[in-house]
């Protein structure tokens, strides 16, 4: 049997819900527990906002090194003059950190996500649409947790989530 309130197991004999705290004037309902599309798919997309903002951080940090050593040592390497060097540094540099604080931003929203944080659906969805530019994972990402975050009934769903979280 299932508390009509929260969904959780309970016992026939049980006068209150073990997790949410519901007082069952008579028997417990029986019935299955209520399935929502953000609750059974918030973990993975979670997961893989951590996972994409790891590769993010290995290309940003790839990306940084580049401009810093490579493109700063050129002309010592045999690159024609006209080469500018300054100009690559600086812009394999900003794009490096750009990625890098995407990369964190990221790090930030799945770490929120499997917390079921307030703040994390907001945040998970913006990221979501900047990732739709990144072909192909990024894209792929965007499309699932927009799909996932982002329908009507979904803000209410994420709510239930972070509720039955903290109690």
């Amino acid at each position: 049997m299932f508390c009509d309130k929260c969904g959780a197991l309970v016992q026939a004999d049980q006068r209150f819900c073990g997790r949410c705290g519901k007082e069952f004037a008579g028997a417990a309902v029986v019935r299955f527990p209520r399935h929502s599309r953000v609750g059974e798919h918030i973990r993975i997309v979670g997961i893989l906002w951590l996972a994409l903002s790891a590769v993010n951080t290995v290309v940003g940090l790839a990306l940084f090194l580049l401009a810093n050593t490579v493109f700063m040592h050129l002309h010592e390497m045999g690159a024609a003059p006209d080469v500018p060097t300054g100009f690559l540094s600086s812009l394999f540099g900003t794009i490096g950190v750009l990625i890098l604080a995407k990369a964190a931003a990221g790090f930030l929203a799945g770490w929120g996500l499997l917390q079921r944080a307030s703040w994390a659906r907001m945040l998970t969805i913006v990221l979501a649409f900047i990732a739709l530019f990144h072909i192909p994972f990024g894209t792929a990402l965007g499309i699932y947790t927009l799909w996932v975050l982002l329908p009507a009934g979904a803000d209410a769903e994420y709510a239930e989530q972070m509720r039955s979280v903290a109690a």
